[in-house]
């Protein structure tokens, strides 16, 4: 039922609109994306304080949001509902809001552009979410997968009229993780302080994004994959010293990704550059770096390693090993690892 996020941009572009339109999901770059774009194009800048009203949910109700989108526009053709944060608004729950919402999204008039922006979850088996989908957009932002995050910047870059090269995108998402919206926001960050004919490098994203040249997560994944003892243990006491800049838990998901991609090497015969990379899903570029992590690390250590990612997790967690720091869990883990 729920559309993709790459759908409904793409009636955007083709400016085909919708009566009303239900954003959800745990993802809020493309849920904001999709509303600003309707924030801007359908009320025209001179006509906003007439029809144009932006609502919040902690301040309002379905009732007062119901009727707002009844109203019809002062002098033009439609008006914009927008209701920013509608996890929060009040009457969701109630049955017989909820089919006030149904009623209206049966009928909803053309003169409307009703749009909800719901960061969390929503059960699209609901008699007003399907009545919404059936006159309108419900689009589901979900959150991106890891493996997903380097084509994402990538493409982005692209759209931005900016190159990148892969180490660069590497860093980003090794230090940034999958918060697309933070992302979104360094790359353009570094792209005003680049020259015009100037591509964003491993060089820019230290300088403009504040990621040490030498003690990052990047460098730290690299310095484990070649087994470098010395590298690994100098990047692991520096972040154990400032465990606050430096959590563990997105270095744990890092290490378990790079880990689980050498099993996967580990179970191909076919050792060609294109094939692995395809396979890993990751830039032909750092292919070679799984080659040689795979050297140094045998199937059944990598399977040990992967078990020890996995209790170091749960300590974490506090599921075991009683009141352990982030700190001394890295530690162990790194020596685990490396011997």
């Amino acid at each position: 039922m729920a559309q993709s996020p790459d759908i409904v941009l793409k009636e955007l572009k083709s400016k085909k609109y919708k009566p009303i339109y239900f954003l959800y999901g745990d993802e809020p770059y493309y849920i904001d994306m999709v509303a600003e774009i309707l924030e801007s194009r359908i009320v025209p800048e001179s006509e906003k304080g007439f029809n144009q009203f932006v609502l919040y949910g902690k301040d309002t109700d379905l009732a007062g949001v119901l009727s707002h989108a009844r109203r019809f526009p002062f002098m033009a053709d439609r008006q914009l509902v927008l209701v920013k944060e509608s996890q929060r608004l009040g009457g969701m729950d109630n049955k017989d809001q909820q089919a006030r919402l149904t009623e209206y999204a049966s009928h909803a008039p053309d003169t409307t552009i009703l749009v909800f922006c719901h960061h969390g979850t929503m059960d699209e088996r609901k008699g007003f979410v399907k009545a919404m989908a059936a006159s309108g957009v419900v689009m589901q932002s979900k959150k991106m997968y890891d493996n997903k995050l380097p084509d994402w910047v990538a493409s982005f870059c692209v759209a931005e009229g900016v190159k990148i090269s892969p180490k660069a995108i590497q860093m980003l998402v090794a230090n940034i993780g999958n918060d697309l919206k933070r992302l979104a926001s360094e790359i353009r960050k570094i792209t005003v302080n680049l020259r015009v004919d100037q591509g964003i490098d491993a060089a820019a994203v230290e300088e403009f994004v504040g990621i040490s040249k030498d003690y990052n997560v990047f460098e730290f994944q690299k310095a484990i994959g070649s087994r470098d003892v010395l590298k690994a243990n100098q990047i692991a006491s520096y972040f154990a010293a400032n465990t606050k800049d430096n959590p563990l838990a997105p270095m744990l998901t890092i290490l378990y990704s790079f880990f689980s991609k050498l099993l996967l090497l580990h179970s191909s015969h076919d050792r060609s550059e294109r094939t692995l990379a395809a396979l890993l899903g990751v830039n032909p570029f750092f292919v070679k770096d799984y080659t040689l992590a795979s050297r140094y690390y045998p199937l059944p250590k990598v399977t040990h390693i992967i078990g020890y990612i996995r209790d170091a997790d749960a300590r974490l967690k506090g599921l075991e090993g009683g009141s352990i720091g982030e700190a001394e869990i890295l530690r162990e883990l790194v020596f685990k690892i490396l011997h």
